[in-house]
């Protein structure tokens, strides 16, 4: 649950409203077909989209559609097809199977078996099976983010906030789609610039977003902070959101703080939990004693919860042993632990 980065970009409501209207009709000419410059939100892609989308071939997915098939576009009139949001995640779902060793025909009957199942495809850690599939919003995210268009993957999350609301915004778009850019970026189908661009506008909106989120002086306080060294703050953004949900008030301590800080502002506010996000190793190989001497300091304040998590925490805590901050990667958990009611 702990994922990536920064940005700058600015929309107000009034432009995305000019915005939309000025271009909800704008067609351009691109590679000597016409295409709408806004992907539609009704889960229908040109190849070239799903191209973009699944990082397979024109060619790839030609041959998987007349070979096997596979997918079942629609024709238009003018011959072009155009593939469902299903069609582009059953692609997907070969692929990974593809990338994980099973022949391609092996993936096709495996998803076909799937897809006419009644049970759900589930990501389980221990299990070897593709993911479970990405709605709309995602699909045209990831399109967006392979050309880095910032302002197009911006105007897309604001239009699945105000669609969604922000606890399923948060669970069926912006996580999905991180994990997602750090699956193709691991795998090398991703430019670190596109990585980065992609992610930083997340982050971005994630801030506008905790900016604009109400809550009452007297409410409890958490803390979210990154460890000394550690540069991903987009985990701590997802959680102290939240948390502000449920009626908290919240503090973020951004990336790579100075060492020391983190105890200095806790002492200073008080607060009745403190988040500690490492999503990398980074900080346990600058520090290796930086667990230790946190873990004495939450020892010292027994009056507040002391959390750790991200992966890279998690890899370290495995031979490292904590006394009193607590290992925890699900903010639920942590919420229930808590009782928290706010109200």
């Amino acid at each position: 649950m702990f994922l990536n980065k920064h940005c700058t970009i600015k929309a107000n409501s009034i432009y995305l409203i000019i915005y939309e209207k000025e271009h909800a009709d704008i067609i351009e000419i691109m590679k000597g077909r016409k295409i709408m410059n806004q992907a539609s939100l009704d889960g229908q892609y040109y190849i070239h989209q799903v191209a973009d989308v699944t990082g397979l071939s024109k060619q790839v997915i030609r041959k998987w559609e007349e070979r096997y098939d596979l997918v079942h576009p629609e024709r238009l009139t003018n011959g072009y097809r155009i593939y469902s949001e299903k069609d582009v995640n059953t692609l997907m779902k070969v692929k990974e199977l593809s990338e994980k060793g099973y022949s391609i025909k092996q993936a096709v009957v495996f998803v076909n078996k799937l897809s006419h199942s009644e049970q759900p495809i589930v990501r389980k850690q221990e299990w070897n099976l593709p993911f479970s599939g990405l709605n709309d919003y995602v699909l045209q995210l990831l399109e967006k983010g392979v050309n880095c268009e910032e302002f197009e993957i911006n105007y897309l999350l604001q239009k699945a906030y105000n669609h969604l609301g922000l606890s399923k915004f948060l669970k069926d778009v912006v996580i999905p789609f991180l994990k997602e850019v750090g699956n193709k970026w691991e795998k090398g189908e991703w430019s670190e610039y596109q990585e980065s661009v992609s992610s930083m506008v997340v982050r971005d909106f994630l801030v506008q977003i905790r900016r604009n989120v109400f809550t009452r002086e007297e409410a409890s306080l958490v803390i979210g902070a990154c460890l000394p060294y550690e540069q991903h703050e987009i985990p701590l953004h997802i959680l102290l959101l939240q948390f502000m949900m449920s009626g908290w008030k919240t503090i973020l301590v951004g990336s790579s703080p100075a060492p020391g800080s983190i105890e200095s502002l806790v002492r200073k506010l008080k607060p009745s939990i403190v988040l500690l996000s490492a999503s990398t190793t980074l900080p346990f190989e600058k520090d290796p004693h930086i667990l230790t001497q946190l873990d004495q300091f939450a020892a010292e304040n027994k009056k507040i919860k002391f959390y750790l998590g991200g992966s890279g925490a998690l890899e370290f805590a495995k031979t490292h042993h904590l006394h009193t901050i607590l290992v925890n990667n699900i903010v639920e958990d942590i919420l229930d632990e808590k009782k928290v009611s706010n109200d």
